[in-house]
């Protein structure tokens, strides 16, 4: 495996990952700043805070003067015409007399001005505008532990498939070593033309496994390119202290149940809910407002605008408006209601959390207590079956052992290598499950 930068873009390590001539190694902590910074999720959650900043001027535009300008003008092809009776006061009787009102053109400009003086709905929408904003910004650190524990599973998970890798290649290169030591007693008569087929037959299955076990390994170095929003062709290589344990730190971590993201997010859904069903009573208060507007009128014969001949008017308005709730039948108190359900309900969802999130933490502790005494167990296992492998092999260059007992122990020792392997992995994924359960994983980021 091979990794390779491009650049060091900041101080920050915000780096772009490519092939060139230098070569850098991949530690857990670079490859989970990387995906911080370039997988799709954790730049969302970059948005979404952003765009909470927006959302909160959009409802603080509510309580800023709203000023409009409207212009028209209206050609009258058929002007209305009413008669207007009247009495001729020299003979007494009524007159009709048609009167035509208005031009045939018309323009109007009118600039209105509104301002909320009292709006209770309003100013809770403030209120809840901000929590947002709030909200998201722990749901980006939610988004950002949830993409560290991905990316930290992967990691491990391409290290232990490196050591796949390497078993078979470290069994393989042994069991060929035993190859040529049998094709030497063959060619002095001392051993069974037999024994040597069945070695070569091993060899081969050998090399089948190692190839599988680099396609496995290919594999899961893809899932972690791609977990990390890094190029799918980019070249990783791995530290060999990846799997190195060290269980009294964990230890030492504090547990704060109460500040683990998950309980701080359900905990601003509540607190939303709760300006939710204060707009929603919001609704029982009066609202008022000042409004006004000032307005040009010109009437013509022809095109008004730069018209000369046009007759102009100006007008305006003032006033106050204000409009009391009086009976909606209920609908406003029903509203209110469904809001306190959905506050219990997120109120039930927030203690069953804290109950989950307390199993899982001692769950952990569990899994990590028994992962060690499995790697102690298997690291023994490993180093006995070397001894036997050890003593087999010398017991049949001298004839005191099988090639079946010598097949036998080559298989042991390489099932010993791949459990403590297997057992390395569980460990250092109970080790992030732990990290996780004491609200720490960003430490994965800044050790």
């Amino acid at each position: 495996m091979r990794f390779k930068f491009l650049s060091v873009i900041t101080a920050s390590l915000l780096f772009s990952w490519s092939q060139t001539s230098a070569q850098e190694i991949l530690t857990l902590q670079q490859a989970v700043k990387f995906a911080l910074d370039n997988k799709k999720e954790a730049k969302n959650s970059k948005l979404d805070l952003e765009n909470a900043q927006y959302q909160i001027d959009e409802v603080r535009s509510g309580a800023l003067p709203q000023i409009t300008g409207v212009g028209s003008v209206t050609y009258n092809p058929l002007i209305q015409q009413n008669v207007i009776v009247m009495e001729d006061p020299a003979t007494g009787q009524s007159v009709s007399t048609v009167i035509q009102f208005g031009q045939p053109w018309q323009a109007n400009s009118n600039l209105q001005v509104s301002q909320q003086i009292f709006n209770q709905a309003l100013f809770t929408g403030l209120k809840a505008a901000r929590t947002t904003r709030e909200f998201y910004q722990v749901n980006k650190e939610l988004t950002d532990e949830q993409l560290i524990e991905k990316v930290a599973n992967a990691y491990y998970q391409v290290f232990q498939s490196q050591l796949q890798v390497e078993t078979v290649e470290s069994n393989l290169g042994n069991t060929e070593k035993n190859q040529r030591v049998i094709q030497g007693l063959v060619d002095a008569g001392l051993a069974k033309k037999i024994d040597l087929d069945r070695t070569t037959v091993q060899v081969n299955n050998l090399n089948a496994q190692l190839q599988q076990a680099k396609n496995a390994l290919e594999i899961q170095e893809n899932a972690l390119k791609f977990a990390m929003g890094m190029d799918i062709t980019a070249q990783i290589d791995l530290p060999d202290e990846t799997f190195a344990i060290d269980a009294q730190a964990l230890e030492n971590l504090p547990i704060d149940l109460d500040n683990r993201t998950e309980i701080r997010v359900l905990e601003k859904q509540t607190e939303l809910l709760e300006l939710d069903k204060k707009a929603k009573i919001a609704d029982y208060y009066p609202t008022l407002s000042f409004s006004g507007n000032l307005g040009y009128m010109s009437f013509a014969q022809r095109f008004p605008i730069f018209n000369g001949n046009a007759t102009k008017t100006a007008y305006s308005a003032l006033g106050l408006n204000l409009s009391i709730p009086i009976f909606n039948g209920g609908k406003t108190k029903s509203q209110i209601s469904q809001k306190n359900i959905e506050i219990l309900r997120a109120k039930v969802e927030l203690e069953d959390t804290k109950l989950a999130l307390t199993m899982a933490s001692e769950n952990a502790r569990t899994q990590v207590k028994n992962s060690l005494l499995t790697i102690n167990s298997n690291e023994g296992n490993v180093k006995l079956a070397k001894e036997v492998l050890d003593n087999t092999e010398n017991n049949y260059k001298n004839g005191l052992a099988t090639l079946t007992e010598l097949l036998d122990a080559e298989n042991a020792y390489a099932d010993a290598q791949n459990n403590l392997n297997n057992s390395l992995l569980d460990y250092k994924v109970a080790e992030v499950q732990l990290i996780k359960s004491k609200g720490n994983l960003k430490t994965l980021v800044n050790e």
